[in-house]
This record gives C-alpha cells, sequence and structure tokens, in this order.
C-alpha cells in the first residue's frame, strides 16, 4: 500500500549518518521543520490534484538502504553520447551534477570570467542562507550532500551562458539538488539547465534552486526538462528580485512521470521585472504540475507570465498561477495567461489563474483557455495538399512556438526547437502511451 508518509526513523537516521562538515547545522535545522511537516499530501490546497506516494515510497526504499551502505559524494562521470548532447549542442560553460553529485575536477577546469565564482556548497555554506520554505525544500536540505554556488560579482556581464548538466540514471536512487545563484549589482548572467535520466528504474530528484538578484542585474534561466517516463521529480524555484533587477524564466517540460514545478518570484525593489514563460507537453499517462507564485511587495514594477500546455492520451496536467500585489506596491502592473490544447478526450487539465490585489493604483490581468485544434484550420490545411497527419503537427508546433519565441537564450534556441519537435511528434502519435 502505497503512502505520502516518510519514516521517521529511516529520516532521521540517514541525516545523522551524512558526513560531517559546513552542512550539518544546515541539515539539522532542516530535519526538525521536515518532522513536524513530512511531504505535502491532498489536504493541502497546493498539492490536491498531485499526489506523492511514489515518490514517498522511494524515498523510504532509499532511506532504508542508507543505512546500509554510506552514500558517496564523490562524482563517477561516465556519460553517454546521448546524455551529453545538450553539451555538444548549446555552446556555454557546462557543470555536471551526476545522480546529485557534481563533477568536482571537471567543475576545477572551468575557465569562467573575472567576478564569477562557482563553488561547492558544502565547502561555502558557512554563511549561507538554505531555504527552506516549503516541506520539500525542508526534504532537500536535511539530505543535502553536495550543490553548487554560483556568485556574479557587481557590474560583472557574463557573455557566455552557463550550463547545468542534471543527469540521473541510478536505479531507485533519490537525489537532493540546490543550486545558489547570487547576482551582484548590475550584474547579468544566462542559465541552461537540462535535467536528463535513462530509464533505468524509477528514480526521484528534488531539487531547489535559489536566485538572488541585487539591483540593476539580470538572470536569463532556462530549464529544459526530459526525463525518462519512470522518473519523478519536484522542482522549486525561489527568486529575490530587487530595484530596476529583471529575471526571465523560461521552462519546457517534455518528459517525466510525474513533474511538479514551484517557482516562486518575489520582488523586493521598484522598477523590476519578471517574465515567466512555460511549455510542457505530456501523454500517456504523465503528470505535470506547474505552480507559480509573483509576488509584487513594491510598485511599481511589472510581471508578464505565459504557460502553454499540449495534452494528448490520458495524461493530466495542473497549473495554478498567483499573482499578489501587497499593499503599498502601486503601479504594478501584473499579468498572467495559461492556453492549454487538448489532442485527446481522455486528457485532463485543472487550470488556476489567481490574483490577490492589495493595492489601488494598478493593472492586472489574467485568464485561461482550453481548447482543440481547431477544425476549420484542418479543413484549409488538407485543402491545400496535406495529409491529416501533417495538418494537426503543424498547427500543434504553431501553438507551441509562441512560447519557443519568448526563448531569452539564443545559444539554446535550435537545440530547444529540436527537442520540441520531437517531441510534438511523438506525442501526436502517443508513442508514450
Amino acid at each position: 500500500m502505497t503512502s505520502t508518509v516518510i519514516n521517521q526513523d529511516l529520516f532521521t537516521a540517514a541525516v545523522e549518518g551524512l558526513p560531517p562538515g559546513q552542512l550539518s547545522s544546515h541539515r539539522s535545522d532542516a530535519a526538525k521543520l521536515f518532522s513536524v511537516t513530512g511531504f505535502p499530501t491532498a489536504r493541502d490546497e497546493d498539492w490536491k490534484y498531485t499526489r506523492l506516494d511514489g515518490a514517498a515510497d522511494l524515498s523510504n526504499d532509499w532511506l532504508a538502504s542508507l543505512a546500509q551502505h554510506s552514500t558517496s559524494t564523490e562524482a563517477s562521470v561516465m556519460l553517454t553520447d546521448a546524455q551529453l548532447a545538450p553539451t555538444q549542442s548549446i555552446n556555454a560553460d557546462w557543470i555536471i551534477v551526476h545522480n546529485g553529485i557534481v563533477d568536482a575536477a571537471a567543475l576545477g577546469q572551468l575557465k569562467l570570467p573575472t567576478g564569477v565564482n562557482v563553488s561547492l556548497i558544502g565547502e561555502d555554506s558557512e554563511h549561507l542562507a538554505l531555504t527552506t520554505d516549503s516541506p520539500m525544500s525542508a526534504f532537500n536540505a536535511a539530505l543535502l550532500t553536495d550543490g553548487l554556488r554560483v556568485r556574479v560579482a557587481n557590474n560583472v556581464a557574463v557573455k557566455k551562458p552557463l550550463g547545468f548538466l542534471m543527469v540521473d540514471d541510478d536505479r531507485s536512487r533519490v537525489t537532493q539538488i540546490r543550486v545558489v545563484l547570487e547576482l551582484g549589482d548590475n550584474a547579468a548572467l544566462r542559465v541552461v539547465e537540462c535535467a536528463l535520466s535513462s530509464g533505468v528504474g524509477p528514480t526521484f530528484t528534488n531539487s531547489v534552486t535559489q536566485l538572488q538578484l541585487a539591483e540593476g542585474s539580470k538572470l536569463d534561466f532556462l530549464r529544459l526538462q526530459n526525463h525518462a517516463l519512470d522518473h519523478i521529480s519536484t522542482n522549486r524555484f525561489v527568486a529575490n528580485i530587487d530595484k530596476d533587477a529583471t529575471f526571465t524564466h523560461n521552462n519546457f517540460d517534455f518528459g517525466g512521470d510525474l513533474t511538479r514545478n514551484d517557482i516562486v518570484a518575489i520582488i523586493e525593489g521598484a522598477g523590476a521585472s519578471v517574465n515567466l514563460a512555460g511549455l510542457y507537453l505530456a501523454s500517456g499517462a504523465q503528470h505535470i504540475d506547474n505552480h507559480t507564485r509573483v509576488e509584487h511587495r513594491v510598485g511599481p514594477a511589472v510581471s508578464h507570465e505565459e504557460y502553454r500546455g499540449i495534452l494528448n492520451g490520458k495524461s493530466r496536467c495542473v497549473f495554478n498561477g498567483q499573482a499578489v500585489v501587497f499593499e503599498g506596491a502601486d503601479g504594478t502592473d501584473a499579468n498572467q495567461a495559461n492556453h492549454n490544447l487538448l489532442l485527446s478526450d481522455q486528457a485532463e487539465i485543472d487550470t488556476k489563474p489567481e490574483l490577490e490585489i492589495y493595492a489601488d493604483d494598478v493593472k492586472c490581468s489574467h485568464g485561461a483557455t482550453v481548447g482543440q485544434l481547431d477544425e476549420t484550420a484542418l479543413f484549409y490545411l488538407r485543402s491545400r495538399g496535406l495529409d491529416t497527419t501533417e495538418a494537426r503537427r503543424l498547427l500543434t508546433q504553431a501553438f507551441a512556438a509562441n512560447i519557443l519565441n519568448l526563448l531569452a537564450i539564443d545559444e539554446a534556441r535550435e537545440y530547444v526547437k529540436l527537442q520540441l519537435d520531437e517531441r510534438v511528434a511523438s506525442l501526436l502519435g502517443d508513442e508514450r502511451t
């Protein structure tokens, strides 16, 4: 019988058995929090459509295995050409994280610009606050053994993107990943993260990304997830955005059995700008859940958000977008939209865009649509000589192109488009059932 309950004895023993070091105090504090909250359940409003039973079962099995075999903190990176494909296709300075462990040897060989510092969290966390603002963040911090801290100094604009290749290929493993990005005043950075797994057996990844944008800084962040269909992942992004800073987050979800993304953008300075764009494609029995929250704590500031979904088979997706305008945040301009294309009568989308407004002088809008391919457009394309399959493909790609066009990192555009085209072809044939 499955359950979302984590075995407390196994959890405590695992935390206490991890290697000592700078992370020890972080783990202890986080473990106390998680012992109170546990995994979220359907009783939690934000999790009513997404159950973590499979993740909890894998976690309990993994925790039990830790009692017999100590976890390794050294990377043994032997990746296939397919796994390395993003690094060959996207011109970036790549850092490899294999089964949750940073390839420190390759990291040491990176030639980064002056003013950019990349370190291991385990060796550079003494004065670092690890966010534990949710049950999954606390679970991550309590069991963390490795992670990345990236700092960009004031007035440093990094020309070449920084790449994170996150590969999981260890059967029945539970991986905790933590990345901390800190941008100084007027700094600029572009990040590409590719998350892959090989399908050797069920795996669970729980990742947390902390983003700190100082005054006038700019961060473009692309995340492309193409996990195997036996992979569960929960991913939390928390961005604190200061005066006149710009944060852009592009998210593409193509794979995975169950995927949950939580993206929180906190505007803390006037003149800040937030741009969120996401595309999720699901078929078979896939489940993809996107929760976003933009907090306008001061004004004036701007946030734009658009997410699109394409669903086939018996897949189920969730979108919940919140824009909260705090009292006194006058001059806020916030808009969000969620559009969904259902290619199957059995596919299901639960969409809920939300606005909470506690200020007077604001400009806010939100909306959602759910529909099918336009029969008139299909008829027109067939009348021009295209067969039904090709016509459906063209219309589906056009629907997805709106999000692809919002991609902020040009170096990744061709690779993302290739992955998108392949996934659309697969989805229309529903080959992943």
